[in-house]
């Protein structure tokens, strides 16, 4: 059956999705600044552990909310509240986040797996080594990470330019992910 909006799980996973990848550019902000680990200052551990597993998550909320909204598909969205060319865009908009949101989420996993310190998910499972230390090889993924979540912004950006525009319009296109 399709209803107007989307089913109440993938409205909850996008929210979430959305939430984790907003704290995950404010942590990694403020992370950044903070001083590296000594003998005597540790406190850097936990918020790049909580960082990492927020993001190792998303490596599987992503497959799932795509799987979720593949299966409960909403009714189309009706030709007088959006264009064709706009049903477009969104698509592509749609796919590129989704694509770069794993490969921000992966390129950091493997960043990490390339340095000294282990991965644990959710101090409850460590993750078994991957890699062994490489400073070039942490350097690349790193790097590839820090492109690929600027992209992300970037794209997150012209998401939500989309969703106030709709908002302001009062299409109803933004009610669909709103409720359920």
């Amino acid at each position: 059956m399709k209803t107007n909006g989307y089913s109440r799980t993938a409205v909850i996973l996008h929210w979430i999705l959305a939430v984790s990848i907003f704290f995950l550019f404010i942590s990694s902000w403020w992370m950044l600044g903070l001083p590296l680990p000594t003998k005597e200052i540790q406190f850097r551990a936990f918020p790049f552990q909580l960082h990492k597993n927020i993001g190792m998550t998303l490596i599987f909320v992503v497959p799932l909310l795509l799987y979720v909204r593949f299966k409960h598909r909403p009714a189309p969205v009706p030709s007088s509240h959006m264009k064709p060319w706009m049903h477009k865009l969104a698509t592509i908009d749609h796919i590129i986040v989704y694509v770069l949101i794993l490969v921000t989420c992966i390129s950091g996993y493997l960043s990490s797996a390339h340095t000294k310190w282990d991965t644990t998910l959710w101090w409850l499972v460590d993750l078994p080594r991957v890699a062994a230390a490489n400073d070039d090889m942490n350097e690349l993924f790193s790097d590839i990470h820090l492109w690929a979540a600027w992209g992300l912004l970037a794209v997150v950006a012209v998401h939500i330019s989309g969703a106030i525009y709709h908002a302001f319009l009062n299409d109803g296109i933004v009610r669909r992910m709103m409720r359920w």
